[in-house]
């Protein structure tokens, strides 16, 4: 069992699909957070090329709608504006040829470094390839690059899934049905997969009832509809193991529309401040996510690449841990956002994963 840490009470303290992009090119325009790397006083000589404000990093996303992938961009800018770096941002908007066409179109503008957010191996890859065959650097996010020059940058996509199906199995005593909300083919949802299968083998009183899941820019809302199907299909089900948060939130309201909320509970992944606004409302099933702040993994995304165009040593296999968040802590502790979140569980903030030494203590 890979360590669970846990969010814990915070009484009196205050503190993981958004604008499609296509393939034009936008510098960031975001404030500089407090948790960003600049934030520190420079333990190093900054590079000429990033004193002068001249490196320019390329983001090719496959989607951008939806909060973990909006929170994710912010963190990026935030992080990209604190390096002194222009970041040219495209999206596929959930097409994988288009954002193919994206990285081919970035490789011919010759940034200093790429990074590729999400999409699926078989379709970035071979572009992934030329890149890195033209020297120019290259940081992965959820999604296999392919080459071992690239870096791969994940969340422990195993942990995540273990966390919160130990909430379900609490729940249940490991025992009844259960849908699930899954689509194949995205590096994140494929290694929750493998946790979900291990799961029911060792859980043999577990019974999958039902499989649902879509990815489009109305994720939640889609999901929702399947959910309502399923659940009507299915009266004896205790529980929904939907392990992205816009599957959590479709789960969610299919739930609430029903009026299952006392029989059927919801596990999900990834977190966001409408995440925890679903998840503490007033009779919500949402009881349980696990996550890496979203925001966090997108300014590491950029150091990442900013150390690789200074030349820097850099880990070629990145992972964030995730953290367990519960409907009841978040209730107890009164955290009603992202940024009290983040101050309550200091885990979820990972400096020293690609920290940049002109720019961090």
């Amino acid at each position: 069992m890979i360590p669970v840490r846990v969010l814990g009470a915070v009484a009196g303290v205050l503190v993981l699909a958004g604008c499609s992009q296509g393939t034009s090119s936008t510098a960031t325009t975001a404030v500089p957070s407090a948790t960003s790397s600049a934030a520190a006083s420079p333990a190093a000589p900054v590079p000429a090329k990033f004193a002068s404000g001249g490196v320019e990093i390329s983001l090719v996303r496959q989607l951008s709608s939806g909060d973990y992938f909006e929170q994710w961009l912010a963190g990026a800018q935030a992080e990209a504006e604190a390096l002194n770096v222009k970041l040219d941002v495209s999206s596929g908007d959930g097409n994988n040829d288009k954002q193919a066409l994206n990285l081919e179109q970035a490789i011919g503008r010759k940034p200093d470094a790429i990074i590729v957010d999400h999409g699926f191996a078989e379709t970035v890859q071979p572009t992934i390839k030329k890149a890195v065959s033209a020297g120019i650097p290259l940081v992965a996010y959820d999604v296999d690059p392919g080459s071992p020059d690239a870096v791969a940058i994940s969340q422990d996509d195993h942990a995540i899934a273990e966390q919160g199906l130990g909430v379900l199995k609490a729940d249940t005593g490991g025992s009844g049905d259960v849908i699930y909300v899954y689509v194949a083919g995205y590096a994140a949802l494929d290694h929750r997969n493998e946790t979900w299968t291990q799961f029911k083998k060792d859980n043999p009183g577990i019974k999958q009832v039902a499989q649902i899941g879509v990815v489009n820019n109305s994720t939640a809302a889609a999901v929702a509809d399947q959910a309502k199907a399923a659940l009507t299909a299915n009266p004896g089900v205790k529980a929904i193991f939907a392990p992205y948060d816009e599957f959590a939130k479709g789960a969610t309201l299919a739930v609430k529309e029903l009026g299952l909320q006392d029989k059927v509970k919801v596990y999900g992944a990834d977190v966001s401040t409408a995440d925890i606004g679903v998840m503490t409302e007033p009779g919500s099933p949402w009881v349980a996510t696990s996550a890496a702040d979203a925001s966090n993994v997108g300014r590491i995304a950029v150091r990442a690449a900013a150390l690789l165009v200074a030349g820097q040593q850099v880990d070629h296999t990145l992972e964030v841990p995730p953290a367990l968040i519960t409907q009841k802590q978040l209730r107890d502790g009164g955290i009603g956002n992202i940024q009290q979140l983040v101050t309550a569980v200091p885990d979820l903030l990972t400096p020293d994963v690609a920290r940049v030494p002109w720019a961090a203590s």
